[in-house]
């Protein structure tokens, strides 16, 4: 099948992304917080800032017995950091209050945490719990759509045809796979075809000029 062969071409290509990466372990919470940290915000600057933040406070508890401008400091320069400092503040006290702590390990659960979307919720499954998920944000709806695998006008829609269409075992990581091509090759106007590893399978739809 045409897309686990690009699939298994994207995993070679982008074999050292962070949660991927065969080196790297972490937990839920630490998980969550880099979603968090991630929003608007470039894969260099949030993840030195996630392990900086947690290495003052690595769980719930420890999180909220931190003052707020510690982490603004620790988080500096991810985008809209103050808001987002006082974000970890609100899952934190959320997670003692209903989970004595813990990170829930189900989407209906995850959702109720203010400020997590289905995306970060799925990215929580898959990477901290390695429960098979398909979490789908902008990047992976475009190259879904213009590779042919998928017609759908939401990432909503998208993430339900994926799962049709898509083998479970590998569901985890994909998301990572496709914001990494996104950002890298298959950027939104002008894409970089010339360099991509997997443009035999692609079908180009909505792609006008490309390099």
């Amino acid at each position: 099948m045409q897309t686990e062969q690009a699939i298994m071409l994207l995993m070679k290509q982008y074999e050292n992304t962070f949660f991927l990466s065969k080196d790297h372990h972490y937990g839920a919470f630490y998980v969550l917080i880099s979603c968090v940290l991630s929003q608007r915000t470039k894969d260099e600057v949030t993840y030195p800032a996630a392990k900086r933040l947690l290495k003052l406070a690595n769980n719930p508890k420890a999180m909220l017995a931190i003052p707020i401008k510690t982490i603004e400091k620790a988080i500096y320069p991810s985008g809209f950091y103050i808001t987002k400092a006082r974000r970890i503040k609100e899952i934190s006290k959320y997670l003692l209050d209903n989970f004595d702590g813990k990170v829930p390990n189900t989407y209906e659960e995850l959702l109720k945490i203010r400020g997590v979307g289905r995306k970060t919720a799925g990215i929580v499954l898959t990477h901290a719990f390695n429960i098979p998920a398909l979490p789908i944000d902008t990047h992976c709806h475009r190259i879904a759509n213009r590779l042919g695998w998928v017609k759908t006008k939401t990432p909503e829609e998208t993430e339900k045809v994926l799962m049709l269409i898509i083998p479970k075992k590998y569901w985890i990581g994909l998301n990572e796979l496709l914001v990494k091509h996104g950002q890298q090759v298959c950027v939104p106007i002008s894409p970089f075809c010339s360099k991509c590893v997997i443009k035999k399978f692609c079908k180009r739809v909505g792609v006008e000029n490309r390099r």
